[in-house]
């Protein structure tokens, strides 16, 4: 399956070239809209890879909608639209869009825009699940220095035997070492 795009762009004629262009070059188009109040409900049915937005819509500009998209981290954003001023690009920027391209535009500038675009989103998420997980690694390890520290002070064992105990207990009972560190700390389980 090919990279799903959403187009958002109240001129039909121009929906339909950048859709015609979009598919010819091997993207997957799973809708489409001229009018910015339904873009933001159809990316979250659709589920595309990237959302093309035009700034100017009826209903909802394509910043605001760029700004809700982002923000849930829906898809990736290129804003393409017929003005260039410096404070709407930077506005742009702000919304959360990853790429920004001025009509008329060309097929060998859209298509760099679109992978720039995917690329730095992929990078967005890939930096977002390696900061879940280091969370939740040192959400797990305040657990079980908790526990060691419950087990080290109650049980008079040393830091190695507690973390020792922990480990054991999470093999034995099929467990995460957090989940049984828990129980430690909760008074559910003790040597």
């Amino acid at each position: 399956m090919g990279t799903r795009v959403f187009i958002a762009e109240d001129e039909t004629i121009i929906r339909l070239d950048l859709k015609e262009i979009l598919e010819e070059e091997g993207y997957e188009v799973v809708g489409e809209t001229g009018r910015g109040d339904e873009v933001v409900e159809l990316v979250k049915t659709t589920h595309p890879d990237l959302a093309i937005l035009d700034i100017r819509m009826p209903g909802m500009d394509g910043l605001a909608a760029a700004r809700e998209i982002t923000s849930e981290r829906r898809a990736a954003v290129l804003i393409l639209t017929a003005f260039s001023q410096r404070n709407l690009i930077e506005e742009a920027r702000d919304a959360g869009a990853l790429a920004y391209l001025v009509k008329p535009f060309q097929t060998n500038e859209l298509i760099p825009a679109i992978e720039v675009a995917l690329g730095r989103f992929a990078e967005m998420k890939a930096l977002e699940q390696e900061n879940k997980n280091l969370e939740e690694q040192l959400e797990t390890r305040r657990w079980v220095d908790r526990a060691k520290g419950m087990l080290m002070d109650r049980h008079g064992r040393s830091e190695a035997d507690a973390f020792r105990f922990v480990q054991q207990a999470a093999m034995r009972e099929r467990q995460t070492m957090r989940a049984v560190a828990k129980r430690i700390v909760d008074g559910e389980l003790s040597p």
